[in-house]
């Protein structure tokens, strides 16, 4: 019966037994400890009797009549005390009757001293009280052999209980060794067999409760994970050589990504990719064609090295490209096409020949496909890198145009005219024009060559990886060198990040304001400040200690004033030359910057 009982049952119904008999015994106890302390008033009040008797006889033999009922009241008010009552009540019916028999032995003495006045003590009356005396004794003797009975019954309760807790205690033992300990110390070995790849380990309980129904689902579980185990060594290889593809594609498709962000791919870089993917993509027959804007046929036809394939013989493309992405049978071939399109702008179209009994897989096909993309933007990206390319060689060279135009243009018109009125005065030998002609044309042609220089230092000056703040360090630098003032850089733009263009800009403005200090304002220091005061737009400071600007500012220095001008009109802002109070010149531009406009 116990080999199929419940576990769990077992523990409650035991657990059950022990909390009832520890609570039994504890009740038990308490009740004792409650008696005991009754017990000890019964014993006091009985004493207080006693005494109260030998009072009242000692009081009747002085002739103390007063006293000796007030010590009456006293005894008859120990005797009506509920406790004693109470107690009686509830002792045997042997006790009770005593005690009521000497309390009526009282009542006998009580009531015949009264009847006397409380006159003195006889010897009869004397004779009374020292039986009443003795009575007493005997009753509180009853008393404890009553109280030492019921203390011997709590004693058998308690230790019948420890008996029975202790029995109990020792049924759980066995249970424990024989329903878990052992089946359990089973189970563990049957565990660690599992554990070790063992799946021909068996439990053998055959119990009824959990830890069999444990040990039946143990062999179960055994069982499955058996049969499972067998594919699950394959599986595990097929995943893994999945993942070792997938890394590969993800590899190839990074490195590929990140090249042409890089740099721009050219034709060896082609090459390489037609070799990687056919490896990656584990395809036999491929091939890359790429075509110019307007061409149809292949400028260039990549394959991978060695290749025992021959390149499409097709002179034009233009019937692939149009039949779009897809697949077809061509001479017993599988033939699939990804073109390299991006923008409605087609760069070529890449080529996967295969056996049709054998089709390119999902992955394959999205790695072509993927590469195709990625091949179009590289060609995209060099398209528009060539067209900003000539872009920019435009814009210079509209630029120089205009800077010679205002500068070499004019003044060579100028030496025309003065070359004109020389043929004139030689003509009529007119010696005051002639002199004043000659000068004329040497302040003309050294402001050509100083021009000249200029427009050269102008289109020499570029900005080199180190950033505007080490440029503008280099030209103090040389202006320094060049000249007895004293130039002081304030730059507090290091946390703005400036576009090429502006830097160029902002350094040419510098360059032209502090060459026309140097050279027109006689003064002693220049003092250039860059900052973003407002956190928006950029100002320059060009401040100089000198005579001032003059009325005739443009003509002395048209062409660094129309440099500055047409740079600050580049960058969107405004440029203003102004003459100081204090003396000197300020000029004062202002701009926002391309990163604020985005």
């Amino acid at each position: 019966m116990l080999r199929n009982a419940s576990i769990i049952n077992v523990f409650r119904i035991s657990l059950a037994i022990i909390v009832i008999v520890a609570s039994a015994s504890s009740l038990s106890a308490f009740w004792l400890l409650e008696k005991s302390e009754q017990d000890a008033e019964l014993i006091n009040v009985a004493g207080s009797m006693r005494m109260h008797a030998y009072k009242f006889a000692t009081e009747l033999s002085n002739d103390q009549p007063a006293q000796a009922q007030a010590t009456v009241n006293k005894i008859e008010g120990l005797w009506e005390r509920p406790l004693l009552n109470r107690h009686f009540a509830k002792a045997s019916t042997d006790l009770e009757n005593y005690a009521l028999r000497v309390k009526k032995e009282w009542q006998g003495i009580a009531q015949d001293a009264q009847e006397r006045g409380y006159s003195q003590l006889s010897d009869s009356d004397s004779q009374r009280i020292s039986v009443y005396v003795d009575q007493l004794d005997q009753l509180v003797g009853m008393l404890q052999e009553h109280s030492e009975h019921r203390m011997e019954s709590v004693r058998s309760a308690l230790a019948l209980a420890s008996f029975i807790i202790v029995a109990v205690f020792f049924f759980l033992l066995t249970v424990l060794k024989r329903k878990i300990d052992e089946p359990l110390t089973h189970l563990l070995s049957v565990s660690k067999r599992l554990g070790r790849g063992d799946f021909t380990a068996k439990s053998k309980l055959n119990n009824n409760d959990e830890i069999g129904q444990l040990a039946r689902t143990l062999n179960k579980m055994s069982e499955t994970v058996s049969y499972f185990y067998g594919g699950l060594e394959r599986r595990v290889e097929q995943q893994t050589e999945e993942l070792s593809r997938k890394n590969k594609v993800l590899s190839f498709l990074y490195d590929t990504a990140r090249s042409i962000i890089e740099h721009s791919y050219d034709y060896n870089n082609y090459q390489e990719v037609v070799e990687r993917l056919h490896e990656v993509g584990e395809v036999e027959d491929i091939e890359l064609c790429l075509l110019t804007e307007e061409g149809n046929r292949p400028f260039l036809q990549l394959q991978p090295r060695p290749n025992s394939h021959e390149p499409c013989e097709a002179g034009d493309c233009a019937t692939c490209i149009k039949a779009g992405p897809g697949a077809s049978v061509i001479e017993d071939k599988m033939v699939y096409r990804f073109v390299l399109k991006r923008e409605d702008q087609n760069y070529g179209v890449l080529i996967v020949r295969c056996d049709p009994t054998e089709p390119l897989a999902t992955w394959q096909q999205q790695l072509m496909s993927s590469t195709a993309d990625q091949l179009a933007l590289s060609q995209s990206l060099k398209s528009e890198e060539e067209q900003v390319r000539r872009l920019a060689l435009m814009h210079e060279r509209t630029v120089i145009a205009r800077e010679l135009h205002d500068s070499l243009a004019q003044a060579l018109s100028y030496l025309k005219i003065q070359v004109t009125r020389l043929h004139k005065a030689v003509d009529k030998d007119d010696r005051d024009t002639i002199d004043d002609v000659s000068n004329e044309l040497r302040e003309g042609l050294n402001a050509a060559y100083r021009q000249l220089r200029e427009l050269l230092t102008t289109f020499r000056l570029k900005v080199d990886g180190s950033g505007l703040y080490n440029a503008l360090q280099t030209t103090v630098k040389q202006f320094s060198e060049q000249s007895d003032m004293a130039i002081n850089l304030d730059y507090r733009l290091n946390n703005i990040p400036l576009a090429p263009h502006e830097e160029i800009h902002l350094l040419q403005i510098i360059r032209e304001a502090s060459q026309n200090a140097i050279n027109h304002s006689e003064g002693t220091e220049v003092s250039i400040t860059l900052s973003q005061p407002s956190g928006q737009d950029v100002e320059l400071h060009i401040r100089d200690n000198g005579i001032g600007l003059p009325e005739n500012a443009e003509k002395i220095n048209h062409y660094g004033l129309a440099i500055m001008q047409e740079r600050s009109r580049n960058l969107g802002g405004d440029i203003r030359l102004q003459r100081l109070e204090s003396g000197g010149t300020e000029v004062f531009f202002t701009f926002t910057p391309d990163y604020l406009l985005q």
